[in-house]
């Protein structure tokens, strides 16, 4: 028992995702007495009509430590919600699933506001007794409450993006190769290293007229509804920030430039077409740049600002990269008027 509580209290105070997931599967391998083959920690990503089971931990008996997909997973790779009828159950019912056999699983949903979002799975050799069940039930009401403090001190309480605090730490990590490549079974899952990653900082136009306008109620509308937009418009595992104001970032995975920018330009179409309530129609000026070897995160920060400072300074709704900028010479040249251009 007291190994158990002294397990419990280091769960609690993890604030790192990925050890928090790993420290879960980890303590319910080590405590439930029944003898299991695997325990996975699932997701469901992706848009409706479309999802797809993200392994956020998984551990076998025997493994060392835990695995999970890597985060700038190929999407298509995943395998699709429709391929585990059980999962699919469990998220329905939002109740514990279990289904008897040679192995047994254990399905036990993970609730946030509101939903299930996502699923413990469990592979033993028999049933897993009722105490046993309630045991893992109680420990993942810890690991709730301590995602809940995450999301607490890492999202933007408005848009629910993150927030610009986490995004040193989100920036480093996206820049080195992750070492904990889920060896699954089919090895075409597996992401290889050929995308480039690409920062993109969006400043939404003329917003203080907005605020002066309609009020900041109105404001505060128009950035819920873009971040909204930027959340159904870039893939599930892109990282999107609110940094405060009308500044939005976006960290993404590219193969190429063209398609960072078609993305980028994807969206910036999305926005203008878009009929904001009240204040009508709003436009994002948006730079971008790609990461560099041993960059840092002010210094990707700084190239993609410059280019959003250009984009403003030269017309606004538009995606201005800063590669092409500096080859072009376009951005050296106009620094000097630039600076006198009133952005609000």
């Amino acid at each position: 028992m007291n190994a158990l509580v002294e397990a419990l209290a280091n769960l609690s105070s993890l604030r790192e995702r990925e050890s928090l997931d790993f420290a879960l599967v980890t303590l319910l391998q080590k405590f439930v007495t029944e003898p299991i083959q695997t325990i996975s920690l699932v997701r469901l990503v992706g848009e409706a009509g479309d999802l797809r089971w993200q392994t956020q931990a998984a551990l076998r008996a025997g493994q060392a430590t835990p695995a999970r997909d890597r985060v700038w997973v190929n999407f298509n790779t995943l395998p699709s919600a429709q391929e585990y009828r059980d999962r699919q159950i469990c998220t329905l019912n939002g109740e514990i699933h279990q289904v008897t056999g040679t192995p047994c699983f254990t399905l036990l949903p993970i609730h946030s506001a509101g939903r299930v979002e996502g699923i413990l799975e469990i592979q033993s050799q028999a049933p897993l007794t009722d105490s046993t069940q309630q045991l893992i039930s109680s420990v993942l009401k810890i690991y709730r409450n301590v995602q809940g403090l995450l999301d607490y001190g890492e999202k933007d309480s408005l848009t629910e993006l993150l927030n610009r605090k986490t995004f040193d730490g989100a920036f480093i990590a996206a820049t080195l190769h992750e070492t904990n490549n889920l060896e699954l079974a089919q090895p075409d899952r597996r992401l290889t290293h050929v995308a480039g990653y690409w920062l993109a900082v969006l400043d939404i136009d003329h917003f203080k007229r907005v605020n002066d306008s309609f009020g900041h109620l109105i404001g505060d509308e128009v950035l819920v509804l873009l971040a909204r937009l930027m959340r159904s418009s870039f893939r599930f595992n892109d990282q999107l920030y609110r940094f405060g104001g009308e500044e939005f970032v976006v960290l993404m995975r590219c193969p190429s430039a063209a398609d960072a920018l078609a993305a980028l330009e994807r969206f910036r179409k999305r926005v203008e077409d878009h009929d904001f309530p009240q204040a009508g129609s709003i436009t994002v000026s948006i730079g971008c740049s790609p990461l560099l070897p041993d960059d840092t995160p002010g210094a990707g920060f700084d190239r993609a600002d410059k280019a959003v400072y250009y984009a403003k300074a030269h017309g606004r709704n538009q995606v201005c990269s800063y590669p092409e900028l500096v080859a072009t010479g376009e951005l050296a040249a106009e620094a000097e008027d630039a600076q006198q251009v009133d952005f609000f």
